[in-house]
């Protein structure tokens, strides 16, 4: 787990929130909200709001009052002890990416398989930048469909020790991976004391929470295990073309989502959460690494702040159908304002490619290496009397180099971050060797990586009871 003392880069003037905040109270009060499960829409009209039918009619200050029940920052527990992480305040967070159908293996776009997702479980766990595997990394189309989150789950509890997220496309679901986290930590106690598993809850934006993600919502926060309340917001298609409308809605759906939240029960970790991109108003596709989500990406940031929450922005996220150029330019266009900003728990981070329909191997790679070289650039500098090396001066003098100076001999095994991928050799060099490019590269380390992979251990019982209870609900869920 990283930690970001860098100073955060804030855009929004006092002025600014104060237009926010003003649109947001009007959206939740004139427009109100839909919330798609009827438990939801009484939980809130027994505590005073004003409904019609789905739809609820907030008192942005009784909204307020239920944000402030959140914690500010809240602890996780990962099996291995050494990789449980914090979330809020200083601490970044950093997961694979989260969705994709299909998968690339260099010239290869083809559907995700099951074995897919377990190498990328098993890059999670290679790869100490990443805290975590992260959720849907793939969806397995080899796996049936009501019943291949069950594998997902006995993988990534398996091939890695560190933190996951729950499946959320519906509370059957949500439970199956509550019960499976009691048995990998030993109790529904445990594992309520300190969370082991963090959700991905999206709004349907425009001003939508649906049925499905608010039932896995329930489950969750009954078990206060932590859930992203996340607007899904596509600038053109989801919320107006304008930054600060899409910010105020962004504010409305993901505040009225914490508050539900509370109303289950008071307490339940949350954190504040963004996707905030816009359309090719030419073709009406997603675009990614764009200026203005840059924008909103630091917005987001400031605002999530202003309400003392914690908040998942950001990540490699990008358009381009091959990890080319494209690829990296506009993954670092996220990456980097992802830092700037201070983002607490970042999706995306590794192996996002076509607008996120595509878990690619070779960008999981190349990610990789761009997120160790962001944290250390944003690693504060020692400016201590030592760091001056006056000595060094001394021993060279004028005109002389420092190749050779004691100074330099002390320090020169790690003086300086050394890329992993990166290759600064001569041409003649580089193409004595093979004259591969980064793509390349990529390939030989992420295969090294996985004819290398060591499963981290596992009580032998703790591994029976899982598979025992995947077999069984397999077969309960008629696959």
């Amino acid at each position: 787990m990283f930690e970001n003392t860098m100073p955060r880069y804030e855009i929004l003037s006092e002025e600014s929130m104060a237009v926010l905040d003003k649109g947001w109270r009007r959206i939740v009060s004139e427009l109100g909200i839909e919330f798609m499960k009827p438990e939801a829409v009484e939980l809130f009209k027994a505590a005073g709001m004003r409904t019609d039918g789905d739809k609820v009619f907030f008192d942005p200050d009784f909204v307020l009052e239920q944000v402030a029940k959140a914690p500010r920052e809240f602890d996780m527990q990962a099996r291995n002890p050494d990789n449980s992480v914090h979330i809020g305040g200083n601490s970044m967070v950093f997961s694979s990416v989260y969705g994709p159908p299909f998968v690339r293996q260099g010239d290869v776009r083809r559907d995700a398989m099951m074995e897919d997702y377990r190498n990328f479980a098993k890059l999670a766990q290679s790869f100490s930048a990443m805290d975590s595997v992260g959720g849907v990394v793939c969806e397995p189309s080899d796996a049936p469909l009501d019943s291949r989150h069950l594998d997902m789950l006995y993988a990534a509890m398996t091939l890695t020790d560190k933190i996951y997220m729950g499946n959320v496309v519906s509370g059957t679901r949500a439970l199956d991976t509550i019960r499976m986290s009691e048995i990998l930590f030993g109790s529904r106690e445990s594992i309520e004391q300190t969370p082991v598993c963090i959700s991905l809850v999206n709004c349907n934006s425009p001003l939508r929470w649906d049925d499905r993600m608010l039932e896995a919502q329930f489950e969750y926060a009954k078990a206060m295990q932590p859930v992203i309340l996340t607007p899904f917001l596509l600038m053109g298609a989801m919320s107006p073309v304008s930054i600060p409308a899409t910010l105020a809605q962004q504010m409305a759906e993901t505040l009225t989502g914490i508050a539900l939240t509370q109303l289950i029960r008071p307490g339940a970790p949350v954190v504040f959460g963004s996707f905030l991109s816009n359309i090719d108003m030419q073709s009406g596709s997603p675009q990614f690494g764009t200026p203005e989500s840059a924008i909103g990406l630091l917005c987001t940031g400031q605002i999530a702040r202003h309400f003392d929450l914690p908040f998942r922005t950001g990540g490699g996220l990008n358009s381009s159908q091959t990890p080319d150029a494209q690829a990296a330019f506009e993954s670092l266009m996220t990456m980097l304002p992802t830092f700037l900003a201070g983002t607490n728990f970042v999706m995306h981070t590794a192996g996002w490619l076509e607008g996120g329909l595509v878990a690619s191997y070779e960008k999981y790679v190349l990610d990789v290496q761009m997120l160790e070289s962001l944290q250390k650039e944003f690693t504060p500098v020692d400016f201590s009397e030592e760091e001056l090396a006056f000595g060094a001066h001394e021993e060279v003098g004028a005109g002389g180099h420092f190749l050779g100076a004691e100074h330099t001999m002390e320090r020169f095994r790690t003086c300086f971050y050394r890329p992993f991928l990166w290759n600064s050799d001569n041409f003649e060099r580089w193409t004595r060797l093979g004259g591969k490019d980064a793509v390349e590269r990529a390939k030989e380390i992420y295969e090294k990586k996985l004819e290398d992979y060591e499963q981290p251990p596992l009580d032998d019982a703790i591994r029976a009871e899982l598979e025992e209870y995947v077999v069984r609900r397999r077969a309960e869920l008629g696959d």
